[in-house]
Order: C-alpha cells, then sequence, then structure tokens
C-alpha cells in the first residue's frame, strides 16, 4: 500500500493542509481554514483598542486548523489514517506566546483575556521596535559577535524584543509565564504533548548558535537586570535539529485531527525555510524567494560570512552540512492589496467584474500593456517597514512621479517593480559580501498566479527565474519533513536531500531576462537606490518624524 504524509502550514491569515503521496510526490488533497480571530492589530476579541503596531492572533485558530482540515484531506483523499506515516508543520516567524508549563497560553486564562500582553505576538508586530533599537545599541557597545551574524541588527520581529516588551509592559504576564515559546513549537506540543524548540526558529529568531547558543547572562542584564536568566528561566528546552522526530501524535491529538496515534512528528519549521525541498534546491548559490504577502529570501551557502541586513546565517538552519542564510522584505502581497483595497476607484472594479475578473487580474491585464518606465513613477516598498537590507521597522513607503495623469495600473505596476527592487537590492548584497546568487527560484503566490510580475522580477535582477510546481510549497516542504520523520523504516526517508528530490516539484516554465526591459530597469534601479539610501540609512530621517507625530496623535 502506498504511504503518505501531511503537511500544515500556519501562515498569517489561515493554514492549511496538505496530503502527499510519500512515494511519488503527488498531491492527493488540500484543506485551507481562515483563522476566525484573523489578525488583531486593532482590537482584542472583547473590544479592546489597541495601540499602533501591533500584530495579535490566537492560538485557539491553531486547534481549530488541526480540527478542521486534516479530518477534510483525510475524507477528500480517501486515505486511512493508519497509512498516513508522518506530519510536518510550519510557522510564520517569530510568532511568538507566553505559556503556562503545560503549555496553557495564557490568553486561555480568564484573568488574562483581555490582556494584549498574553496573546500571541505575530511575526508582524512592531510595537516592540523601541526594545529591538536599544538591544541593538547594547550589542554594538558590548562588541556582542553574535550581531554581525545577523547583517548588524535585529527586528522588532524577534523573540527577545517581543520578550522585553512583555517585561516592561505588562511584567505580571512576564512572572506568569513559565515560557516564551514559537507557535511553531506551541502547535508540535499540542500534537505530541511534549515540549520541543526547532533550531531554525532559534538559530535565526532568538541568536542561538549551534556551537555558541544563546547570548552570555551578562548581555541580557545589561538589557534589563530581570533578564539576566531569561534564557534558564523562560526557554529552557532543548534544541532540536530540522529532520528530526519531535515524537508522536497522542491519543488527545489524534482525537483532534483523526489521526492515528502513534503517527510520527517533525520537529516544526518556518515557512520561507521549508519550502527550499520542495523546490528541488539541494546546493548552494540559488536563491529562493516565498512570495506571499511577505517575501522570505533563503540562500545556502558552504561558509559564513556576515552580509549587512540580512536576517541570519544559521549552520544547519535549512538542509545539515550547509550555513542557511535568510533574508526579506516585510510587504509585497500586502503590499498590492494595500492599493487596490485603499486606492483604486469603482469603474476599475465593476470593468473588472464585466470582464469576469479579480480585480488584480484586471490591473494586471492593463498594467503589462505599457512599456517599462512608461508611467513615470518609482516606489519605495516599504509600507510595512524594511527587512532587509536596511533592517528598519519605521520606514514607510514612497511613491514618487506621480501627475494628475497617473492611471490605477502605473501605480500597481510601480508597487511591483518596487519589490522587484527590494530583491535585486538583497541579492546584490548577498554577491557584495562573499555569498554567490547564481540561480533564482521562486514559490507562493504572486509566481503562480502572476506571469506579468514575474517577468519584472527577472528583468530586474537579471537573473532567469525557475517556479516552483506547487501552489502550495510551505505545505509541501513540511509533508517532506513529515516524510523524513517517520524514517526509511515506516515508509518514509531518512535523509531529506532524498525525499526532496523525490517529492519536490518544479515547473516547466521559466523566465528569462527581456534584455531592452532590462536597460530600462538598470537605470529606474539606479534612481531607486538614491531614494533607497536617502531615506532609509539616515540622510532624510522625515520618515521617522512623521510617524511619531502619527503615534503621538493617536494617543
Amino acid at each position: 500500500m502506498p504511504k503518505y504524509s501531511i503537511g500544515v502550514d500556519f501562515g498569517t491569515l489561515s493554514g492549511r493542509a496538505l496530503l502527499v503521496n510519500v512515494e511519488t510526490g503527488e498531491e492527493l488533497a488540500d484543506a485551507t481554514l481562515e483563522y476566525p480571530h484573523g489578525v488583531m492589530d486593532e482590537t482584542l476579541p472583547s473590544g479592546k483598542k489597541l495601540a499602533p503596531d501591533w500584530a495579535l492572533e490566537h492560538p485557539q485558530d491553531y486547534l481549530d486548523v488541526f480540527a478542521a482540515t486534516i479530518p477534510a484531506v483525510l475524507k477528500e483523499s480517501g486515505v486511512s489514517k493508519k497509512d498516513i506515516i508522518g506530519i510536518g508543520i510550519d510557522f510564520t516567524a517569530c510568532t511568538m506566546l507566553p505559556v503556562k508549563a503545560d503549555g496553557t497560553p495564557l490568553c486561555f486564562l480568564d484573568k488574562y483575556k483581555d490582556d494584549p500582553h498574553a496573546y500571541i505576538k505575530l511575526w508582524k508586530h512592531h510595537a516592540a521596535q523601541d526594545k529591538a533599537n536599544q538591544l541593538n545599541d547594547i550589542a554594538a557597545s558590548m562588541n556582542q559577535d553574535w550581531l554581525s551574524r545577523y547583517g548588524g541588527k535585529i527586528s522588532s520581529e524577534w523573540m527577545f524584543p517581543k520578550i522585553w516588551q512583555t517585561l516592561e509592559e505588562a511584567p505580571y504576564i512576564y512572572e506568569e509565564a513559565d515560557f516564551f515559546i514559537e507557535a511553531a513549537d506551541w502547535v508540535i506540543w499540542q500534537l505530541t504533548g511534549v515540549q520541543t524548540r526547532n533550531s531554525c526558529t532559534a538559530g535565526y529568531k532568538a541568536m542561538w548558535h549551534k556551537q555558541k547558543g544563546y547570548p552570555e547572562k551578562e548581555f541580557f542584564k545589561a538589557l534589563d537586570t530581570r533578564l539576566e536568566n531569561v534564557v534558564e528561566d523562560k526557554l529552557n528546552c532543548p534544541i532540536t535539529p530540522l529532520g528530526a522526530a519531535a515524537g508522536t501524535v497522542s491519543e488527545k491529538a489524534a482525537a483532534l485531527t483523526g489521526l492515528e496515534a502513534g503517527t510520527a512528528v517533525a520537529v516544526a519549521n518556518v515557512d520561507a525555510h521549508v519550502t527550499v525541498p520542495a523546490v528541488k534546491i539541494d546546493g548552494p548559490g540559488k536563491m529562493l524567494a516565498i512570495m506571499g504577502t511577505s517575501t522570505c529570501h533563503i540562500l545556502l551557502g558552504t561558509e559564513e560570512h556576515n552580509v549587512p541586513g540580512m536576517c541570519g546565517v544559521v549552520e544547519d538552519g535549512v538542509y545539515p552540512g550547509y550555513y542557511g542564510y535568510e533574508a526579506g522584505q516585510s510587504c509585497v502581497g500586502d503590499h498590492f492589496a494595500w492599493f487596490v483595497e485603499n486606492c483604486v476607484s469603482s469603474e476599475y472594479y465593476e470593468a473588472a467584474k464585466a470582464e469576469g475578473l479579480n480585480i488584480h487580474q484586471y490591473l494586471t491585464k492593463k498594467a503589462e500593456q505599457l512599456k517599462v518606465g512608461q508611467s513615470g513613477l518609482v516606489a519605495l516598498d516599504w509600507w510595512n517597514g524594511n527587512r532587509s537590507v536596511l533592517v528598519d521597522v519605521d520606514l514607510t513607503g514612497l511613491i514618487l512621479g506621480m501627475t494628475l495623469q497617473t492611471k490605477p495600473e502605473e501605480i500597481y505596476r510601480a508597487l511591483i517593480e518596487a519589490t522587484a527592487y527590494g530583491t535585486r537590492k538583497i541579492i546584490e548584497t548577498f554577491r557584495a559580501n562573499g555569498v554567490p546568487v547564481d540561480e533564482f527560484y521562486a514559490s507562493g503566490g504572486i509566481s503562480q498566479k502572476n506571469p506579468m510580475a514575474m517577468q519584472i522580477y527577472t528583468d530586474i535582477i537579471q537573473v532567469p527565474i525557475k517556479i516552483g510546481g506547487t501552489s502550495q510549497g510551505p505545505a509541501l516542504g513540511s509533508a517532506i519533513f513529515g516524510a523524513v520523520a517517520a524514517g526509511t523504516k515506516n515508509g518514509g526517508y531518512d535523509d531529506v536531500f532524498k525525499a526532496a528530490r523525490v517529492m519536490g516539484k518544479l515547473k516547466d516554465t521559466l523566465y528569462t531576462p527581456i534584455a531592452e526591459n532590462a536597460a530600462v530597469y538598470d537605470k529606474l534601479y539606479a534612481e531607486y537606490s538614491i531614494l533607497h539610501d536617502y531615506f532609509g540609512r539616515g540622510d532624510n530621517d522625515v520618515m521617522k518624524r512623521l510617524k511619531e507625530i502619527k503615534k503621538k496623535q493617536s494617543i
């Protein structure tokens, strides 16, 4: 009988399960659940208002994903639960929650239901940026060697700024919490009944190093004397490498999911990093961009180099035997969604409906008729801050060159181009610091749905682009790791490289640069670079000054 694995991908807005044949990579069924609570960035469920830059989620939504999607794929596929040999999950990161010793989230306790610090701080929670700034300054003043492994800065999106914000603003929550844990590890805990911490989130989001561990106590004490023992007190769990089994499905989780108790469960992973085997990447110099609401760039290398503005380099952080490099852009799909939701007239929506298209398809149809540079526009892609290479969430968006004749499709195309310029900036920074980028792969919804966007990207970065062969890259990657957790003795794999070669997928599609487009984009990219450095490197901090005024006036 064939054997199968399930991958569950926890995204920003929803969770999805994918059931895959481990012998062929065939995807038999998938199911999605939109989070009932969504992203809480304005109010708590009670209606309590949140301050600017908050982004929370509710852990019950993740349990609902397990309860809804796994039974759905079993039913749709007709596969017996006895033939499911493994399950893997991936998550956005750093997405963090405070829990009790038994794993109970503090927001499940009645006394904390109205306290925002008791909830999950989503990856894009930026209200701890002041803590990140202080942390970076203190790390630099103390000559902390780990800082260079993260491009010289860490952001508010990471573990320790979020913990520090909790301590500063809600010390009772800090004291009540027995652990601060990545949501990725928390859901694995709910499946197995055993707490584990994966090396990927620990390395990329919590400054952990395979040889050196976490930063020393003296550093945390310098941040706040109450943080001196934060690792021992709040993160005290061994780090487990990727590809290992975290445990097996417990009886409780079996009742929740419909899986067989005893099914192998892989150690948790991050949505971007887990996608690498899904597109058959097996060596260095091959950059993968997972393009969704945001974009994460993953690259393998054979040596450890310090690259300004990268999100981290972690030994074995993606694949065993390689250094995994990460960079990213905080606003890509969100960029385009913001525009169509706030800046497109009803006339355009009506025209799209008349042609049987959604608004993105209609704007794309009109935008692809434009010549490169015809709009006279250039934009900066910082609507949700800059993750790489400036590492500054307080930067904001900009469009330059608009006139009374500017059309929505011109702005739409300029926003797409801006995200491609940001990717080129990342590629050039890696290359300039000794990390080759020879090939480029794309996965995620944008790569699957928008050929115009992918042609713009290849014209701007001037590297051919290969496209992942599935619309569920992270879920497929998680299923691959689920098969590895099961091992050959159960019909799976003992090696992620072998599993990726069989279960990974690439489309036949290859986007290649058009020389005349690339030549014009070189000129536009030069203008982008001037604006990038002028507004992003301190020559003019107007974006931050405006944001500070906004913050004060929002109180």
